[in-house]
């Protein structure tokens, strides 16, 4: 071991890198990566190492930016084509939906020329016995009736709500 080589613990790396600590012990792990000294339980890399980790760590961002940059266009698109669709169905239902509110309107008109033609028709005939109305209806509201010849109402009480307050 050369004294003047500085050694770099994995967290001053990941410093270095701007990466988690956690993603630094993987690569090393996963790439069997040795130590070149310990100090207590901190395991110690050298110059040589620190540079191949940094230099997987920014290629590999380098590379995921891209990727992630494709993938976002991608999915752009094609949420972009998903939109389109989507609108071509509505712009269709609000073609459907006018020509259903322009039946409609024809139909109301129709209609009340029908009725305004039957109103016209039954004025213009003279009254039938069943137009007219019966001589001996009693239920005259304007004439008394045997339960209220005085004129006198029959108040009950109100009950409601909080008619229970009122005792």
């Amino acid at each position: 071991m050369n004294n003047n080589e500085r050694l770099y613990k994995i967290s001053e790396i990941s410093d270095i890198a701007k990466v988690n600590k956690t993603k630094v012990w993987r690569y090393i792990r996963d790439n069997n990566i040795s130590e070149r000294s310990m100090k207590g339980n901190a395991k110690l890399y050298s110059e040589h190492t620190k540079d191949v980790i940094i230099k997987a760590f920014s290629s590999e961002s380098v590379h995921l930016a891209t990727e992630t940059k494709a993938d976002t266009s991608r999915i752009l698109l094609e949420q972009i084509d998903v939109l389109k669709g989507e609108l071509e169905r509505k712009n269709d239902q609000l073609d459907k939906m006018q020509s259903l509110l322009d039946q409609q309107q024809q139909l109301n008109l129709s209609t009340n020329r029908q009725n305004e033609k039957l109103l016209d028709t039954t004025t213009n005939n003279t009254p039938s016995q069943d137009d007219s109305p019966s001589q001996s209806d009693d239920t005259d509201v304007l004439k008394p009736t045997d339960g209220n010849s005085k004129g006198v109402e029959n108040e009950t009480p109100k009950k409601g709500l909080f008619g229970w307050l009122r005792r």
